[in-house]
């Protein structure tokens, strides 16, 4: 999310790749993806075990939860802290290489699409003899913006999707108990990531692995979208302030355009950028999450199911899963679990891009 050092006032999206080389994204990227999954991995699961659909599990109910901290207690008391990173082996090694492609694919549309509309704005210029700087208008960065998040969603689910399924399933399963609250025994379909992942090919094929591409895309491809778009904004309105409070004549360059780095930006300002856009983002797309993950377990049992001769009453679509979140709930039940993502989005956007743009500084620093 937000890679090259910048020279314009508007946004890194006028910069060119050249000045950040793609080994610095990539170490930035991999190690800001780590350090944000290590911490933030509980709240997804709590997000996770709200959002799942209330079913029947071994003849008694799955238990409800008022919300993430009491979603994140309950699941630390009854089945302790290895409960609350279930499926963070498949993040870790799987989600870390999606990571760098989601980041580092990002930089690459962004400064593609800029120099695309850069040069369509020159050739406009030069056609009108107006003389104009060619960069991309307001209009055009929020374009650009919004249009290379999507696609840096689009390509980095080619990993991402494998890792969300095996996480999501791994995350749901849950140690049952008895009446008076004291172990009883496990409802575990899966003994671990790698057991998941092999269940999953056995009985589902690549199929049950990748089915959930398109639930994936049509939920995060829109957060990432947002996500991209309200925080490039948010960095330009730091460089201004930052600019306006400076008053050092080199944080302009030649042409009087901000050059303040993203990477220089303070970091209470990465924070408040990073932070304010995940949380906004996660929210308003929060029911379109809540319909992906139900399919996504849906599939889980219903190939448990199908191995007992079985049926299970099945969502036939993202849409069919909105719709009957509505009936049962309204716009309440839309936005099942919306705090829940907000709460884990919000410090995982936030530990993510300041780490990144700190440690692509540090690296650009230390390796030249």
């Amino acid at each position: 999310m937000g890679s090259d050092d910048t020279s314009s006032s508007r946004s890194s999206s006028s910069s060119s790749s050249s000045s950040s080389p793609l080994l610095h994204d990539v170490m930035g990227s991999a190690t800001a993806g780590i350090i944000s999954r290590i911490v933030t991995h509980p709240l997804d699961t709590a997000k996770a075990r709200i959002q799942a659909p209330v079913t029947s599990i071994g003849g008694r109910p799955n238990e409800t939860f008022r919300g993430p901290l009491d979603a994140l207690v309950r699941t630390y008391r009854h089945e302790g802290p290895r409960a609350l990173y279930g499926g963070f082996g498949a993040v870790i090694v799987g989600g870390t290489p999606g990571t760098v492609l989601y980041l580092t694919g990002y930089a690459f549309f962004r400064d593609s699409l800029s120099s695309a509309a850069s040069g369509w704005r020159g050739r406009e210029a030069t056609a009108s003899s107006a003389g104009d700087t060619p960069t991309p208008s307001h209009p055009q960065e929020f374009a650009i913006h919004f249009m290379s998040g999507m696609l840096a969603e689009a390509v980095s689910c080619v990993v991402y999707v494998p890792v969300d399924v095996v996480k999501e399933r791994m995350q749901v399963q849950r140690n049952l108990t008895d009446v008076t609250g004291h172990y009883r025994h496990q409802n575990h379909q899966y003994n671990g990531s790698l057991d998941a992942l092999r269940q999953i090919l056995r009985t589902e094929g690549m199929r049950g692995i990748y089915k959930g591409y398109g639930a994936t895309l049509a939920s995060f491809g829109p957060f990432s979208a947002l996500y991209f778009m309200f925080y490039e904004q948010c960095k330009t309105w730091s460089k201004e302030y930052v600019h306006r409070k400076d008053s050092n004549t080199d944080a302009m360059s030649d042409d009087g355009m901000i050059s303040v780095k993203d990477g220089d930006l303070p970091f209470i300002h990465l924070v408040a950028c990073s932070a304010g856009a995940g949380a906004l983002a996660s929210w308003l797309t929060s029911p379109l999450d809540m319909a992906k993950l139900r399919l996504q377990v849906q599939r889980g049992k219903s190939a448990a199911a199908a191995t007992q001769g079985k049926q299970t009453v099945q969502y036939s679509s993202m849409l069919d899963c909105l719709r009957s979140a509505y009936v049962d709930g309204g716009l309440r039940g839309l936005f099942r679990g919306a705090g829940a993502r907000v709460i884990h989005f919000a410090p995982a956007t936030t530990i993510t891009m300041t780490c990144y743009e700190k440690c692509r500084a540090f690296y650009a620093d230390s390796l030249g």
